[in-house]
């Protein structure tokens, strides 16, 4: 395909970390996460909030730690960091001791992934034990953690347990136990493998997404490997944005790249018809100048369509490490959007192995911030 005569953008240099120093262990109280925000004034206080500060910041430094990094990158990997990929890898051995029910050719979440989260609950604190958490505060991490995974009781996934993950790597960074050198092997080694263990989960356990549409129109699970996978190509020499659309590079670059990977694994469960059709956001991005663009445009979005959605945020918990303002009179309250919780949608995987099509229901997105 023909090389785009834009010269792609140097990385910036130098770049501060926005991520506050941890606090004190003495200033913490650990306790129970629960749900804090119910209301949309509770939603607004939030995004006024250190805490709402603080995961942006700890999200936008992990984006910035990978500029023009591939996966292959040779970086440093402490202690700390083969502990959490052995904790993944107990999950991922987890899974095959619960193959999924017979469920007569429904594309719905199978059952069998039920009895997977409940052992994941009974073993998650078990894992944890020898990291050097501080008395009191495994309740809090191993909540987000056991959260990462999807909804029990809808058999789902979306946003919003991924957002539990980074919630369960930063809990690690309030402890001080990830330092800033830590942040490219949190991505291109934890974060990858989190995201190769999720795609098998949506495989074999059929997780609805957690939504109508997602919340953002941009992948029926996932939204992080976007931000940090445009931070990766950031200023590649040949490789644009319109190079998702030729097979030949994604074969090629898919294990480099965790834009790239996405885009391979979208199209290999979407079969019935182009990116143009079954991810129309993903296409219109991809005529983006560079991937710069693409970088702060991810970024404003997820702002915005993630910590800033109530559906979304309103499943997020908040204890100690991560406080947020109790209120009273809290409890769930179920949205009118789809994306909350009410409507039933099948798994894409589930569709293709059916051999069954159905058209997009019209996005009606906004104007993108990628131009």
């Amino acid at each position: 395909m023909p090389i785009s005569s834009n010269k792609p953008p140097s990385a910036p240099t130098n770049l501060p970390l926005l991520t506050p120093p941890p606090p004190p262990l003495s200033s913490l109280t650990f306790t129970t996460p629960t749900r804090r925000l119910v209301t949309p004034h509770d939603l607004t206080l939030f995004q006024s909030s250190p805490t709402h500060t603080l995961l942006l910041s700890f999200i936008t430094d992990l984006s910035n730690s990978v500029l023009n990094l591939p996966n292959s990158s040779s970086i440093p990997t402490p202690p700390i960091i083969t502990t959490l990929l052995d904790i993944l890898s107990h999950v991922e051995s987890t899974v095959s001791e619960f193959p999924p029910e017979d469920a007569g050719g429904s594309r719905f979440g199978n059952k069998s992934f039920q009895r997977f989260y409940d052992a994941i609950w009974e073993r998650a604190g078990g894992w944890h034990r020898g990291i050097g958490l501080p008395e009191g505060s495994e309740v809090e991490v191993k909540r987000y953690f056991c959260e990462s995974f999807g909804n029990r009781t809808r058999i789902d996934y979306g946003s919003g347990h991924e957002l539990n993950f980074v919630a369960w790597l930063l809990c690690f960074r309030q402890l001080g136990l990830l330092p800033p050198e830590t942040y490219p092997a949190l991505v291109l080694r934890v974060f990858n493998t989190y995201l190769s263990l999720m795609r098998r989960l949506q495989t074999t356990y059929y997780l609805e997404p957690a939504g109508s549409h997602g919340v953002w129109g941009l992948d029926d699970y996932q939204f992080l490997p976007f931000l940090f996978g445009s931070s990766q190509l950031y200023s590649h020499a040949y490789l644009r944005p319109k190079s998702i659309h030729s097979p030949e590079i994604l074969e090629e670059f898919e294990g480099e790249y965790i834009y790239l990977s996405c885009i391979s694994f979208i199209n290999s469960i979407k079969t019935t018809a182009g990116l143009r059709w079954h991810s129309p956001m993903l296409d219109d991005i991809s005529a983006a100048k560079n991937w710069g663009k693409i970088n702060q445009g991810m970024l404003k979005m997820y702002e915005k369509e993630v910590l800033g959605k109530l559906p979304v945020m309103q499943h997020f918990m908040f204890g100690g490490i991560l406080e947020e303002e109790d209120r009273e009179g809290m409890r769930h309250v179920h949205s009118t959007w789809g994306e909350c919780c009410g409507i039933k949608v099948p798994a894409a995987v589930a569709a293709r192995e059916a051999e069954e099509g159905k058209g997009l229901r019209s996005l009606g997105m906004g104007r993108l911030p990628f131009d």
